[in-house]
Parts: structure tokens; C-alpha cells; sequence
């Protein structure tokens, strides 16, 4: 089969779509024939991660040694990258019972990655579930990540109808699903995100969108009950203007600053300070479909690569102007 791996970090260049292996299936796994992946900020992070610092890596510093230490300090150990996924079961396991071969599937593999590939072995009990019967193959492989993390998040942090929500970084794909989770939350969304993805979000169902190029909206005048911050950009000392008087602050990504505040407000002050991780649960990828075939969740793809293209997608997604999510094809 073909896949596409890296061997050295670096540009987009260093993937390479090579003859391997096709994966051998265990007991309690499906294979997995991948009609389509993603190209997220993880796999951008991952395939250079040699040149990230602890300053430039969104989360805190002991995270970033752990992550080293498991992709590799000057070598990647992972060199198959991709954490989204859909495709067609073609054979099972003899254990597996939730699946049989053609059933049209979709999933997420966390840091593990290793979508970017013609097929893929996943167990029975990882997060996997039947693809919405009405998302084809693309629009799936890019609805996984974003939504279970983003449902998860705000589920948590009990968004109401009615209430005032920011969502800080709204056009990638945390952020471009928690405009709709909230939404259907019944929460009125504004939308902050750069130039490019103005209509993007709108499109999603933003009711208003803030090019943070140009304007800051923690100088604004409209308050916020809720403020969604997903990667760790805005700060609580300017963000205290424009909370509601119990409003809070949720960073999807933080540094050691964020969870001090985050602790110092828990005992002082009204407005509040979150910093919190999804699991990244099956529970809620099946939560996710049920929302997508309810027709609450739905996705609008930039552009699509075939494999071949690899290189060109990442540098693509890199350039910083795209409109939605990025898609590797892995079968034409």
C-alpha cells in the first residue's frame, strides 16, 4: 500500500509518499481502507516539531519535553502523520461485533496519528463510529478533532441559551466547531478570527465576526458571558473588560500563567479563569454524528489534495490564508 511518511523534520517536503507494508489486523481491530485525512495543526506541529520551543509550543513546558520525548528531540518516532480519518471497513477482527466490512466509518487516532496511509488498523473500542449518513467521505475525515474536543469543552463549562459567547481563534477547527456546538446551545456567537476567515465563520453561523487583525476585542464595547479562547492568545487581565460580571475565560491551550489564574480565581473574584483538556472520548464522536445527521453540525471544505499532493496541502494550510479546513484524499 502507499503511505505517506517523513523520516527528518522539516518543510513540507520532507513527506514523501512511499511503498510500505499493508497493516496486518489483530483480534479486536478493523482495517480500515482511508478514503480520506486532514491536515491539522497538530500534523503542521508534529512534522517540524524539531524547531518548536517551549515559548512557541501552546501548552506548558513540561508538556512540550513529554511531547519530545514521544515524537522524537532531532528524529521523528512518529513518521506517519494524520489523527482524523474516514473511510470503509474492509475486514474485521474475530472479536470485533460493532463493525463488519463496508461499513463507511470515521474517527479520530489522537497523537498516536497515522491516517496519512491507504489503510489503517483501528481497535474496536478506539474512538470510531459509523460515518453520518448524510457527510460524504471528505466533509467526515474533518469532522471528528474539532467537534468532540469543542463539544466536550463547552458541554463542561455548561453554555446556556441566551448567553453572550467569544470564541477567540474561530476559524480552525476547534474554533469553526464551537461557533455551531454553541449555537446549538442556543448561544448568541461572536466570532474573532483573521481576515481570511471572516466568511468562513459567518457561513458556520457566527451572528457576528471580529477580524482580530484589525480590531481588538477586549476594547470593545459588547461584554461576554463566555470567552473561548483556543490557543491561549488572549489574556485575562485585558479579557476582565469585556467578561460579564461572572463571565469566565476558557483557554483550550495554556501556559503554567493561565493555570495559576485559573486557580487564583477559583478562591477570589467573580469572573473566572478555565483551564481545561478534552479526553477526546468515543461518547462524544457518537454525540458528534447524531449532531451532523440532526443537521446542527455540518462542514465547509477550503481545499483537497490527492496524496500525491502531500506537501503542497501542508504548505498550503501553512500559508495562513485558507478558509476552512484542508483535506488529504487518500484514494482519487
Amino acid at each position: 500500500m502507499k503511505a505517506i511518511e517523513f523520516t527528518q523534520y522539516g518543510p513540507p517536503e520532507v513527506l514523501q509518499v512511499k511503498e510500505v507494508e499493508k497493516p496486518v489486523l489483530k483480534d479486536n481491530e478493523v482495517l480500515i481502507k482511508v478514503h480520506a485525512t486532514t491536515v491539522n495543526y497538530g500534523d503542521l506541529i508534529a512534522r517540524n516539531f524539531r524547531d518548536v520551543t517551549p515559548r512557541q509550543f501552546n501548552m506548558p513546558g513540561l508538556f512540550w519535553f513529554f511531547a519530545k520525548l514521544y515524537f522524537g528531540f532531532n528524529k521523528p518516532k512518529i513518521t506517519r502523520l494524520g489523527s482524523e480519518f474516514s473511510g470503509m471497513v474492509e475486514s474485521a477482527g474475530n472479536a470485533v461485533t460493532a463493525f463488519k466490512p463496508g461499513d463507511a466509518v470515521f474517527g479520530y487516532l489522537g497523537q498516536a496519528m497515522g491516517a496519512y496511509a491507504e489503510y489503517l488498523c483501528v481497535p474496536e473500542s478506539g474512538v470510531l463510529a459509523l460515518k453520518p449518513a448524510n457527510m460524504p467521505h471528505e466533509e467526515a475525515a474533518v469532522s471528528s478533532y474539532g467537534n468532540i474536543m469543542a463539544l466536550y469543552l463547552l458541554r463542561e463549562a455548561g453554555i446556556q441559551k441566551g448567553q453572550q459567547v467569544l470564541i477567540n481563534g474561530a476559524s480552525g477547527s476547534i474554533g469553526s466547531a464551537a461557533i455551531q456546538v454553541a449555537k446549538h446551545f442556543g448561544a448568541e456567537v461572536t466570532a474573532a478570527c483573521g481576515t481570511a476567515g471572516l466568511e468562513y465563520v459567518k457561513a458556520l453561523g457566527a451572528d457576528k465576526a471580529i477580524d482580530y487583525t484589525k480590531e481588538d476585542f477586549t476594547q470593545g464595547n459588547e461584554t461576554y458571558d463566555f470567552i473561548f479562547d483556543v490557543l491561549g492568545r488572549a489574556s485575562f487581565s485585558r479579557c476582565k473588560r469585556v467578561l460579564a460580571p461572572n463571565g469566565r475565560l476558557q483557554f483550550v491551550s495554556f501556559k503554567m500563567k493561565q493555570l495559576l489564574q485559573m486557580l487564583m480565581t477559583s478562591v477570589a473574584g467573580k469572573k473566572k479563569v478555565i483551564c481545561a483538556i478534552a479526553p477526546g472520548r468515543v461518547e462524544d464522536l457518537l454525540a458528534v454524528k447524531e449532531l451532523i445527521e440532526a443537521g446542527k453540525i455540518r462542514s465547509a471544505i477550503d481545499k483537497s489534495f490527492p496524496m500525491e499532493q502531500a506537501a503542497e496541502a501542508h504548505r498550503y494550510a501553512e500559508e495562513g490564508g485558507r478558509r476552512g479546513p484542508v483535506v488529504i484524499r487518500m484514494e482519487n
